[in-house]
């Protein structure tokens, strides 16, 4: 695997941390613009598929058949991590649609974020299938498999009819067969895929620019949930996750995955990016990102104004103090 150091973080001038990672920036050519590393490595896309995974739920009108808010039709792109409003918009879901909870595939869980999972541990709540991570996605598949006639059991299964068109349905914007697609299983049981990193970019190049979708099916759905991701981004991550603030900035359609993988595109510019970090760390992707939106000189200084208050390019210890530095060092 051809690869490059993206950052370094220091301590007291010496190199504490390195991480590697890979780089893929396309046009809406479908060219490469920028490369770091291996542009041809599979990757799996993990959560950064969620978008992709809903557009089943709006092609076939489950917004509207069961009059889903936007806040509870956008948990279907979601990494929900159990704050109040997610919990809420969860409930109110699982009310709305035909399936029960005992329904959904994955795990039981808290509250992935602290404040809220501290909560429920002191009211001595019980872990929940609905308060799992993916548990919005899960209930957009099923609500799916109601809609189609599909059966709800094994709706996780690659073979399953659902699963299937989820596939094409990748195959279609990755500009990838289908047969050169590769699958594993995610944390939450269902297919995972992964496919070269260019055409994961190229897929986040369709989602910010959908008039480069054939499908008008596809399309439509993707202008609607893109435009859902950017009017609720809260919802799609929460306050101080990268998802919420790129998607704050509705120039920007984003999604991270588990184990360092970070996709977005930029309507106005047609251009969008997928990243790998190596280490699967996700602590270093606002430096990441910063670094990639100065060096394309990025025109919404806010947004990149926001990352950097995410993650600052310095190192503290316990008591605040500066110790070391965070450093960016690939060149696009």
């Amino acid at each position: 695997m051809m690869m490059s150091s993206l950052i370094e973080e220091t301590r007291a001038g010496l190199v504490e941390n390195i991480h590697d990672g890979l780089i893929c920036g396309v046009n809406d050519q479908f060219q490469t613009l920028y490369q770091v590393g291996d542009v041809e490595q599979y990757v799996y896309y993990r959560s950064a598929a969620k978008p992709i995974q809903a557009i089943p739920a709006f092609m076939t009108g489950v917004k509207e058949k069961y009059q889903l808010t936007d806040e509870e039709a956008t948990l279907f792109t979601a990494s929900q991590r159990g704050e109040p409003y997610h919990i809420a918009a969860l409930e109110s879901l699982l009310k709305k649609i035909p399936v029960a909870e005992t329904d959904l595939h994955c795990a039981a869980s808290l509250a992935l974020n602290s404040e809220p999972r501290d909560e429920m541990i002191r009211n001595r709540q019980q872990k929940r299938r609905l308060y799992h991570n993916c548990a919005g996605k899960h209930l957009g598949f099923l609500a799916v498999c109601r809609e189609l006639g599909y059966p709800l059991e094994g709706y996780w299964k690659i073979d399953h009819p659902l699963q299937q068109k989820i596939t094409a349905i990748l195959s279609n914007l990755a500009e990838i067969s289908i047969d050169k697609i590769k699958v594993g299983i995610d944390g939450c049981g269902v297919p995972v895929f992964a496919i070269p990193l260019k055409n994961m970019a190229i897929t986040y190049l369709k989602l910010a620019c959908p008039d480069l979708i054939e499908d008008k099916e596809i399309r439509k759905a993707v202008i609607q949930i893109t435009k859902l991701m950017n009017e609720n981004p809260n919802i799609v991550a929460s306050e101080h996750f990268v998802c919420s603030v790129l998607l704050r900035d509705s120039n920007i359609v984003a999604k991270g995955g588990a184990q360092g993988v970070y996709c977005f595109g930029l309507k106005k510019e047609r251009i969008a990016f997928a990243l790998k970090v190596l280490s699967g760390s996700e602590e270093v992707w606002p430096n990441i990102l910063v670094s990639i939106l100065e060096q394309i000189d990025y025109s919404n200084k806010n947004t990149i104004a926001s990352l950097k208050e995410l993650r600052p390019n310095i190192v503290k210890n316990d008591a605040g103090i500066e110790v070391g530095k965070v450093e960016t060092v690939f060149s696009l």
